[in-house]
């Protein structure tokens, strides 16, 4: 499973509408997750690092649009205070 993690121009974030996206808040912390749908965000704020079950990792940052696949087992590392907006997509 793979997380993907591109840079979108403001064309891009204006045709999907992304800052009508609800918007999630975390400090800095740590903790587990489980993705049962796919989940697309953009960060507004923050720097995170996610680990998969399987060792890989990924950090991104303010600025990146992030989708995390259905199934996704993982744990998060917030190392600067996340602010994003997130959409789940349902299959």
């Amino acid at each position: 499973m793979t997380i993907r993690v591109t840079r979108p121009d403001g064309n891009e974030i204006e045709s999907r509408k992304i800052k009508s996206w609800p918007i999630w808040e975390k400090e800095v912390s740590e903790f587990d997750w489980q993705y049962d749908s796919i989940e697309e965000c953009l960060l507004l704020e923050g720097r995170v690092t996610v680990t998969a079950e399987d060792g890989t990792s990924i950090e991104f940052g303010a600025g990146d649009f992030v989708t995390f696949p259905k199934g996704l087992k993982c744990s998060w590392k917030i190392t600067e205070p996340v602010k994003k907006h997130y959409n789940f997509i349902e299959e």
